[in-house]
């Protein structure tokens, strides 16, 4: 960053940096201990969609390489859209699988980012459940490289429970970059695994 830079107050946006994933199996034992959750086993990697063969080849070589795992308990990873556009690489484990659940978001982020599509990548979110109807998503924003929680209240309307999603930013401050700007802290409505 130049002199120009600091007089105009341009900042250098932070760099992603994929290896925060790996920080979620220890922040999910915080999770537990401090507020009952447990993962899901469902994990996410959204991004924008993207049309062209390089996307299409890219997308069947990483579902290729995840479902090729032989220790994976549920369905195959799958590719879904929302109703905002967006597209989803969804991966579902068993909820004790949360390392290797990681290890898929990680693989997929990184796929995306090798082949040049790092600008598409908006978040990635690993889900969680206190066993209630309550749900929680730790989700990574790409471009940050820095975590928030996502709550949703049970029910039909989209409201979040953000009494809880400040209570998570404190308690998990020591395990994971959490994002300090609540202003980026955005609702991931219709996300699987939610």
């Amino acid at each position: 960053m130049g002199l120009l830079d600091i007089l105009l107050g341009r900042t250098k946006p932070v760099a992603p940096d994929l290896d925060q994933l790996f920080a979620l199996p220890s922040a999910a034992v915080t999770l537990e201990a401090a507020a009952g959750f447990t993962p899901t086993g469902v994990g996410a990697v959204c991004f924008a969609t993207v049309e062209g063969a390089a996307f299409e080849q890219m997308h069947r070589e990483v579902q290729a390489l995840l479902d090729a795992d032989t220790d994976r308990t549920g369905p195959p990873v799958e590719l879904r859209r929302d109703g905002y556009g967006y597209s989803w690489l969804v991966s579902r484990r068993s909820p004790d699988q949360l390392p290797e659940l990681v290890n898929d978001l990680h693989a997929v982020n990184s796929s995306l980012e090798v082949n040049g599509f790092g600008p598409q990548l908006l978040c990635s979110l690993a889900g969680f459940t206190d066993g209630t109807a309550r749900k929680l998503a730790l989700v990574y924003l790409y471009k940050r490289g820095t975590f928030y929680p996502f709550a949703p209240l049970p029910g039909a309307a989209e409201r979040r429970d953000t009494a809880l999603e400040l209570q998570l930013r404190a308690t998990l401050g020591d395990d994971l970059r959490i994002e300090q700007d609540l202003g980026r802290w955005f609702p991931v409505w219709g996300a699987p695994g939610l």
